[in-house]
């Protein structure tokens, strides 16, 4: 993956979701906004090791993973978006605002729309900016 050749995420763990599928209203064309369709999400979070490495095998010593969940869910319960790429963008803004996140990568996918291929999808990765 490029986003781990970073220099700014050589110190980070990585928390991932993998093909978490929903069924949300997304799409441009009038079909699409007919009924709700399938939508594949994958998720990279990059989290310093300095605040995600548990010493007392605690919970509150890292990221609660339903974090990830609660963010899409927040998302989808907003009502039909037309473009993955907006999707993808507010995705990854919601999860860069936990304060301990320095990293997001989302990916999202449309498993339904062409016969030919496994699915069509958007990619995004978001970095914070170093404080100065």
């Amino acid at each position: 993956m490029h986003t781990l050749l970073h220099p700014r995420l050589t110190d980070c763990r990585r928390v991932f979701l993998r093909n978490c599928e929903i069924t949300t209203r997304i799409g441009i064309h009038d079909y699409e906004k007919q009924g709700p369709q399938r939508l594949i999400i994958n998720v990279d979070l990059f989290i310093p090791l300095a605040i995600s490495t548990p010493l007392e095998d605690e919970l509150a010593e890292v990221i609660d993973y339903s974090f990830i969940r609660e963010a899409i869910d927040s998302l989808v319960s907003r009502g039909h978006i037309n473009l993955q790429e907006t999707f993808c963008d507010e995705l990854a803004h919601l999860l860069l605002a936990h304060p301990d996140i320095r990293a997001v990568r989302v990916t999202t996918e449309k498993p339904d729309v062409y016969d030919n291929a496994d699915s069509i999808g958007v990619e995004v990765f978001h970095i914070k900016r170093e404080k100065t």
